[in-house]
């Protein structure tokens, strides 16, 4: 598959119905734009409510024999998809570049990651297993077997296009759950990508369909007011993914939610500092800072609070921006001129409110939406950034003295995604850890995602778990048979 051909093909046909190429039903395209340059890229079919219910008319018919594919054929698909991704890595993550803006050296350790989860799954498919015991009173058996879900729809955020289309996608299949993708409308070229690797593994016909749009109510709607839809799944923010719970609670749909986040990163009095500002620098800046984990707000305890905030604020500074695909560069541009503005609004508050400007890198002479390496000190309690999702590369530094009230302030958020925590005391750090209200915690490490462990939150920050074996049970329904067993 030409993956650089992708950004260049003609405009519209991206939508494939069981293996026709065609443009939206009513001929509607969008753009897709350059971050780095604010110029069109191309644009792209933008699919409808119609094409969204033709999408499940396909789903429908591609869902028996995919369910009775036998989970060896499933997991050989995957695995070659796992390996085309690898091949074709370079291409892919040009074309993340591109449309995301993010730093190629990300681009690419996204690509690497997003691959895994198909070779992980590739495996967990043929574990899919059935139990079989007697009955405590005797008499009779229990059969309990797993069966998949059905048809299965998302949709994808725009910070990791490849990444959270492959850690839908590949469990879904490894269950036997035929497949519907939305990807955000400002990268949907990865997406397509995707799609077309897998076909070329060797997935048939109508079991994984992308639907480029910038119609997202209309085609989402059109999913969960369909019966044959039997598990939605979506990443976002909280507030889209309230208004899709709302909807799906009226056909009482399986959901799973992957919302905003507000993670704090603590550093403790006996941390390392050194490795405390290098696990700041993967947590804060991987993808520019446009991560759901990210650290938004940092804690520092005040006895090392002045040599971390020197250290970080060094790192931060030295970081090189410019366009994703320039040599050298570790700080891409933003995805959109909003997200520019929204940073922006968020600096000026926390500075209007007595926070100072420690640190802020160079920007460009260049045309792209760009937001430099920011660090801000005696950040207060009431400024909106340790409040709200920062989403770029602004770090909120405050100190504290007392452990306790530090939690407090810690656990004081909507959000309960992720968190992070610096000391040289395991048992210490562990002991902070437990006491966090999130659903993953970074201990003496600023990178915590792995294809092999669940992610996911508590409170505000959505509802099941993907990757790890979490993320297969997601896709299957449990069966349970009663069997007379005479004696």
């Amino acid at each position: 598959m030409d993956i650089d051909a992708i950004a260049k093909a003609a405009d519209g046909g991206d939508i494939v119905l069981a293996g026709t190429r065609r443009p939206a039903s009513d001929g509607r395209t969008f753009g897709v734009f350059d971050p780095a340059t604010t110029e069109l890229i191309r644009r792209v079919s933008s699919a409808s409510a119609a094409d969204a219910a033709a999408a499940v008319d396909v789903a429908d018919a591609a869902s028996g024999p995919w369910r009775e594919t036998p989970p060896r054929r499933r997991s050989e698909i995957l695995h070659a998809t796992f390996q085309a991704m690898r091949e074709q890595a370079p291409a892919l993550a040009r074309l993340i570049t591109l449309e995301n803006g993010k730093a190629y050296r990300d681009a690419l350790a996204e690509v690497g990651y997003a691959a895994e989860f198909f070779r992980w799954f590739a495996e967990e498919s043929v574990r899919i297993g059935s139990s079989f015991s007697d009955a405590p009173g005797g008499g009779y058996r229990h059969v309990v077997r797993r069966r998949p879900a059905g048809i299965t729809a998302f949709v994808t955020p725009w910070n990791f296009p490849a990444a959270m289309a492959a850690r839908k996608i590949a469990p879904a299949l490894a269950a036997g759950c035929p497949v519907l993708l939305k990807p955000a409308p400002d990268t949907p070229l990865t997406a397509l990508a995707i799609g077309g690797l897998l076909a070329e593994a060797g997935l048939p016909e109508g079991v994984c369909t992308v639907l480029p749009t910038d119609r997202a109510a209309d085609v989402a709607g059109t999913w969960l007011a369909d019966d044959r839809i039997r598990k939605f799944s979506f990443t976002g923010s909280t507030a889209t993914g309230t208004l899709l719970l709302k909807q799906a609670a009226e056909r009482v749909v399986n959901v799973t939610m992957e919302l905003g986040g507000n993670a704090p990163f603590i550093v403790c009095a006996d941390a390392d500092i050194d490795a405390a500002v290098r696990g700041a620098m993967d947590a804060k800046m991987r993808g520019g800072g446009e991560v759901c984990i990210a650290a938004n707000r940092f804690y520092l305890h005040e006895s090392i609070a002045e040599e971390f905030t020197a250290k970080f604020a060094d790192a931060m500074t030295s970081v090189h921006i410019g366009p994703g695909l320039d040599e050298g560069v570790g700080l891409g541009p933003m995805i959109n001129a909003a997200a520019v503005t929204k940073i922006n609004d968020l600096v000026a508050d926390a500075l209007s409110r007595g926070a100072r400007l420690v640190a802020r890198g160079p920007v460009p002479k260049a045309k792209g939406w760009y937001v430099p390496a920011t660090v801000l000190d005696d950040v207060p309690e009431d400024a909106s950034i340790l409040r709200t999702e920062v989403f770029g590369p602004v770090a909120p530094l405050a100190t504290f003295a007392d452990e306790e009230e530090m939690l407090g302030r810690a656990n004081d958020s909507v959000h309960g995604l992720a968190a992070y925590v610096y000391s040289a005391d395991l048992g210490h750090a562990l002991r902070v850890a437990d006491r966090l209200e999130v659903g993953m915690v970074g201990v003496n490490r600023g990178l915590i995602s792995d294809p092999a462990a669940p992610f996911g939150g508590v409170k505000q920050s959505g509802l099941g778990r993907e990757g790890g074996r979490e993320g297969i049970e997601a896709f299957l329904e449990t069966h349970y048979y009663a069997v007379d067993w005479p004696a």
